[in-house]
């Protein structure tokens, strides 16, 4: 089977390739910038130039693929919109996919999208889910809700360089999941006939708040976290501010998913019928405590080098200029 991955230099989407590739099936990646995409390139994957808002460049990258995985969502930073991307783009690919006749296509959705359609990003997901249902193909929607990934960025950086962590009053508690296991299921959706024309969850075992993380990380790395919290009301002006600006527009649509944060609910499901229709055992899905135990362990044993090597070089200075000192003799 040929994979055709979109959004695949993206955090999900790169280990759904390298998942792929790991699995003896032939990946070819659609991607703007090959730049970008060599690591994909040096992984054993093919590099076709192609855009999700050009559906001109669609067609060929289709050409004998077998099945389609849809991992891409613009960045706050993109110059091409939520909407471009992630509405117009999937509905090109889907077309574009059906007119090709593909035997299956994995979507990367976001859990309870359809709960919020007043958040752009989730209603947007939620209209693709949709019509992604309507158009006929063999198709298999994930949900997942946060990658265990992004807790390094927002938690365990801040701490070990002494900035503070931010920190919204009323965080909803959030099933992380590491983007390697979500890329499992990816992949086992294409070898389980079950998973057809079906939606699942695709979460961690539970949900963990933002103190829970932050004592977890304070455990682990022997350091105090300063916690500087952030009213809701600033997340919604800061929000009203970007959407004056185009430049902006991004931002302020992924701002818009605090509103989901805010509303404190846990963002969680039951993984119970997911694991058994993919035929995959929760004990091997890595959980909060070890990811951060891992990354902790391995941060700290550098960092102890560093400042070994650090004070060895100090001491060889101090040696050789006490080696140049000129003593009177008596």
């Amino acid at each position: 089977m040929k994979l055709l991955v979109v959004g695949a230099t993206g955090t999900l989407g790169r280990q759904i390739a390298r998942r792929a590739l790991d699995e003896g099936y032939e990946v070819r990646c659609l991607v703007r910038s090959q730049k970008k995409a060599a690591f994909l390139r040096e992984w054993g994957a093919e590099l076709v130039p192609g855009d999700l808002c050009n559906p001109e460049t669609l067609p060929s990258a289709l050409e004998g693929i077998s099945a389609v995985i849809n991992a891409a969502t613009a960045r706050a930073t993109d110059s091409l919109s939520i909407r471009q991307v992630d509405w117009q783009g999937s509905v090109n690919l889907i077309q574009a996919a059906k007119t090709a006749n593909i035997d299956r296509f994995i979507y990367l959705s976001i859990l309870d999208a359809e709960k919020y359609p007043e958040v752009p990003l989730l209603e947007i997901k939620r209209c693709v889910e949709q019509y992604l249902a309507e158009s006929g193909l063999n198709y298999t929607i994930l949900r997942p809700c946060g990658f265990l990934q992004g807790l390094i960025g927002q938690y365990a950086i801040p701490l070990l360089e002494g900035q503070s962590i931010w920190v919204m009053g009323t965080a909803s508690p959030t099933a992380y999941m590491d983007t390697q296991d979500i890329a499992k299921f990816a992949i086992q959706a294409l070898k389980v006939p079950e998973t057809a024309n079906k939606s699942f969850p695709v979460v961690g075992p539970r949900a963990w708040s933002a103190d829970e993380l932050i004592q977890l990380c304070e455990k682990l790395s022997g350091r105090d976290a300063k916690i500087t919290r952030l009213p809701i009301g600033v997340v919604r002006f800061t929000r009203q501010v970007t959407k004056f600006f185009q430049w902006t527009w991004n931002i302020a649509d992924r701002l818009a998913f605090a509103e989901v944060i805010a509303t404190g609910k846990p963002l969680v499901a039951s993984m119970d019928e997911t694991y058994s229709v993919f035929g995959l055992d929760s004990k091997d899905t890595t959980t909060v405590e070890s990811y951060l135990q891992e990354y902790f362990e391995r941060i700290m044993k550098k960092l102890r080098e560093l400042d070994y090597d650090k004070q060895k070089k100090q001491k060889k200075k101090s040696d050789k200029a006490d080696k140049k000192r000129n003593y009177p003799r008596f």
